[in-house]
């Protein structure tokens, strides 16, 4: 979804059910039917109305309120329910920039192939969907990590919700490097993935 703001608020909360749950119930008079709604949701948003929020050209000429309205349109709610928040900067308009070091898409996919094959063998499904249970009998945390994990939800404002969305990513941050404890480094990792609420 490109322009995430600019959608209905009411087709965004609808949302809210299928991203948590992975069906959909539709409730008629006599009837109520359940339909499969397990998806992956790739959004998008400009940083402010215009655009231009943060750019180094300081073009942005939004005020604090047309920021804030802009920004309202989500729910926490509904951010809450999404795994990975990132800002990305503007690309240079170079036509012939230098390719990028890192990882091939090939490489990257064989990663994450043998991170999910990992989680499957351990728990039986990724760690996306990991119940409660589930989630406190694999990623279990030192108290050391517990504790720094709940305050920096605190400090964060974070929601139960978010903070148990955190530890699904730190633990698929651990798989990804091929680890069998979740580390404050993968915690610090996953937090950096969740703005602060407000």
């Amino acid at each position: 979804m490109d322009e995430l703001p600019e959608f209905d608020r009411k087709v965004l909360e609808v949302l809210r059910e299928p991203l948590e749950s992975g069906h959909i119930v539709i409730a008629r008079a006599r009837d109520k039917v359940r339909f499969p709604a397990r998806f992956q949701l790739v959004a998008a948003m400009n940083p402010c109305p215009c655009g231009y929020l943060g750019d180094p050209s300081n073009r942005c000429r939004c005020t604090p309120e047309q920021i804030q309205r802009y920004r309202a349109k989500l729910s926490g709610p509904l951010l809450d329910r999404i795994d990975l928040h990132l800002t990305v900067a503007r690309e240079t308009t170079a036509l012939n920039a230098p390719p990028q070091d890192g990882e091939s898409t090939a490489q990257a996919a064989a990663k994450v192939a043998r991170a999910r094959e990992r989680q499957v063998r351990r728990q039986g499904v990724a760690n996306a969907f990991l119940d409660l249970p589930g989630l406190r009998q694999h990623c279990a945390l030192s108290d050391n990590d517990r504790q720094w994990l709940e305050n920096a939800c605190e400090r964060l404002g974070l929601s139960l919700r978010a903070a148990h969305r955190v530890l699904k990513v730190a633990r698929t941050l651990a798989d990804l490097a091929e680890q069998q404890a979740i580390s404050r480094e993968h915690l610090a990792e996953a937090l950096q993935y969740r703005p602060a609420a407000g």
